[in-house]
């Protein structure tokens, strides 16, 4: 009976163990996803709690202003252009989005098809182009730039960005995941080449659309060392310039303006990401790198 008893209790300590190592495990992913929350969304909560603070207030005494307000953004918008620093970098994103959904779409639908030559040595060409550093090819492109006589334009600025090599490799793997047998029914419906890119292919990825489409806009919006190296008159410079030029002007010495200029800065790319994260994570799943 002693014998009986004893493997009776084997079980029931072995899930007891089992369940103390599930919770043990479930707190550490959970404390860890609270370190990550912290790291990440911290900085953004404590810049937009300062750029509420009062003029009175000390920006480090506390973590939660005393006087909130929001005229911090109002003498954002009277010390420097803004609106127009504003205009000048949409004018570079919208480009920037125009040109990549293109040329982007295009690029991954050719070296997604088979039967043409080079193909394979085109992709690895693009894909060694990815180690490559920006720095490492500033400098010609600025000479290609000037040459092409679009140094302090807005274009000299949106060219170098026009397409990327990692949105391309996007759309070729979002391509490559529609079934084969899709086009086939296409082909059999006598659809030519360009019927099946936009009628078949295109609809099928728009998750991969979504992140070109915000890729391209966080590239184009939070570029700095470029237009930086391309632009000279104050008319043309975008917002992150414009933001530099505020945090460096000797009229400006008050840390709650600065950050207020840039949670108007980060403003646009949130409501961007919030709009189409259902598109861009389904987009993750299309783009995951295919050979």
């Amino acid at each position: 009976m002693s014998t009986l008893a004893s493997l009776g209790t084997k079980p029931v300590k072995r899930a007891g163990a089992d369940r103390r190592r599930y919770l043990i495990g479930l707190t550490g992913r959970y404390l860890t996803l609270l370190l990550m929350l912290v790291v990440m969304v911290g900085p953004i909560v404590w810049q937009f709690l300062t750029s509420i603070r009062g003029r009175t207030e000390n920006v480090y005494d506390g973590v939660l202003p005393s006087q909130p307000t929001l005229d911090n953004y109002v003498r954002v918008a009277e010390s420097f252009p803004l609106l127009q620093y504003v205009g000048n970098t949409l004018v570079v994103a919208v480009l920037a989005i125009t040109s990549n959904l293109l040329f982007a779409a295009m690029g991954g639908y050719a070296l997604s098809r088979a039967g043409w030559k080079g193909r394979k040595a085109v992709f690895t060409v693009l894909v060694a182009t990815l180690m490559f550093p920006f720095e490492s090819v500033m400098i010609s492109m600025f000479l290609t730039v000037r040459e092409m006589g679009l140094v302090d334009t807005l274009v000299g600025v949106w060219l170098p960005g026009a397409v990327s090599v990692l949105n391309i490799m996007i759309m070729r793997a979002a391509f490559l995941s529609v079934p084969q047998e899709v086009e086939e029914a296409a082909v059999l419906d006598g659809a030519n080449e360009w019927t099946r890119f936009t009628r078949v292919f295109l609809p099928a990825a728009k998750g991969a659309l979504a992140v070109v489409c915000i890729t391209s806009f966080m590239g184009a919006w939070d570029d700095f060392l470029w237009p930086l190296l391309v632009l000279t008159n104050s008319d043309h410079y975008t917002l992150q310039l414009g933001l530099k030029s505020l945090a460096g002007a000797t009229t400006v010495n008050d840390q709650r303006i600065i950050a207020a200029g840039a949670m108007a800065a980060l403003l646009p790319m949130m409501l961007l990401f919030f709009a189409l994260q259902r598109f861009f994570f389904k987009g993750v799943g299309e783009g995951a790198v295919k050979t």
